[in-house]
């Protein structure tokens, strides 16, 4: 019998029901659900042959008209486009959904509506497979992205975890064993990319937007400030960066000099000061830390002028760099199946309840020796 108790958040090492206990003797299949924001992602992982098939349904068409995410758009597309994705994945692998074995599903940080789109789903599939189900932190998720690359990294490793909503340096041990080295303090590297797109008049999404304006800019025409780089610690603010670039444009669109090659030059700068700051940050992370290991996760992970500069930093130091492939380091279903499926085997999954939690702090998880029974509270 499970224990009695709160029953609303993680169970570790709970008691299955007995043909699922007889399937993870061989192997397990995950299927991974991610409707955290703007992207459905769905993907097959089978802890014995890898990832099997995975599919993603981009909503950026559906929100660049409003230069953002709209959340109650976001959330009317996942349950528009989940389901055929699901079928889409199955089909593609050969499989059926009675081989699933287990389901992971984002259940945060992101907007709260999208969570319980996925969280929603992948009970009423659990219940009706008779399949334990587990609520995965988005951002261990991209943290273990690079897992699923032939040669992935051994732990314990520095992460740079960069997206539109985290800027964070975290020294991971193992699964679950996460310090929190440095934090963005105001905006976050993704967040910042995206507000100059909008000064450039640039559509959404603002990273990549920027990226391919910056190819066409001139290095030596401006240099914006590298934050707190001048200072110790590794915490990061954009903030700063964000209203530097803002005066540097308003000045040219007062002065009638704001012409392509000018805004292609400030992308540029700004571009520049963002991965040098990132740069610097991780060099003082593995001289801190003394891991020989550096993994870059989270969209702004796939800036090609960032894997550059991170590629030289880590060789100048005998150090090693691991990185998701492109498509893995945006938002992805093979993420969270992969990660689902290393909690999942270890005993952990859900309560009754759906967990939807828009924010969730990474060091709240369970590290994967932790015996936990009675839910979120005691994690």
């Amino acid at each position: 019998m499970e224990p009695e108790g709160p029953r609303d958040g993680f169970l570790l090492n709970s008691r299955l029901d007995f043909s699922v206990q007889l399937k993870s003797l061989h192997s397990m299949l995950v299927l991974g659900i991610e409707t955290s924001c703007d992207e459905t992602g769905v993907a097959l992982y089978d802890d014995q042959q890898g990832l099997l098939a995975h599919a993603l349904y981009s909503q950026i068409d559906v929100h660049a008209d409003y230069g953002g995410v709209v959340p109650e758009l976001a959330s009317r597309d996942h349950v528009r486009k989940l389901l055929p994705l699901c079928d889409e994945v199955l089909a593609e692998a050969g499989r059926q959904r009675s081989d699933i074995d287990g389901i992971a599903y984002t259940a945060g940080p992101g907007l709260i509506g999208a969570l319980m789109v996925g969280g929603a789903t992948a009970h009423a599939m659990g219940l009706a497979l008779n399949v334990p189900v587990l609520g995965v932190h988005h951002m261990e998720g991209h943290l273990l992205a690079p897992m699923l690359e032939p040669e992935p990294p051994a732990f314990p490793f520095v992460a740079l975890l960069v997206s539109g909503g985290h800027t964070q340096l975290v020294l991971v041990k193992g699964i679950g064993e996460y310090t929190l080295l440095g934090d963005s303090v105001d905006d976050a590297a993704g967040e910042a990319f995206d507000k100059t797109a909008k000064m450039l008049d640039l559509d959404y999404p603002g990273g990549p937007r920027i990226a391919a304006l910056a190819e066409k800019g001139r290095p030596d025409r401006f240099r914006f400030p590298r934050p707190m780089t001048d200072r110790p610690g590794l915490d990061f603010s954009f903030s700063g960066l964000k209203t530097f670039t803002l005066n540097t444009v308003t000045a040219h669109s007062d002065a009638d000099t704001l012409d392509e090659q000018t805004r292609a030059d400030i992308a540029l700068a700004f571009e520049s000061a963002v991965v040098d700051t990132l740069s610097i940050k991780c060099r003082r992370a593995l001289e801190e830390t003394g891991c020989p290991n550096l993994v870059i996760a989270g969209g702004v992970s796939a800036n090609r002028r960032l894997r550059a500069s991170l590629e030289a930093m880590t060789r100048k130091r005998n150090a090693r760099l691991f990185l998701a492939r492109p498509e893995f380091c945006t938002d992805n279903g093979a993420m969270i199946a992969y990660a689902g499926c290393q909690r999942l085997k270890a005993g952990q999954r859900d309560g009754d309840r759906i967990l939807a939690m828009p924010r969730w702090p990474l060091a709240d998880l369970p590290s994967m020796e932790a015996v936990c029974v009675d839910g979120l509270a005691e994690t």
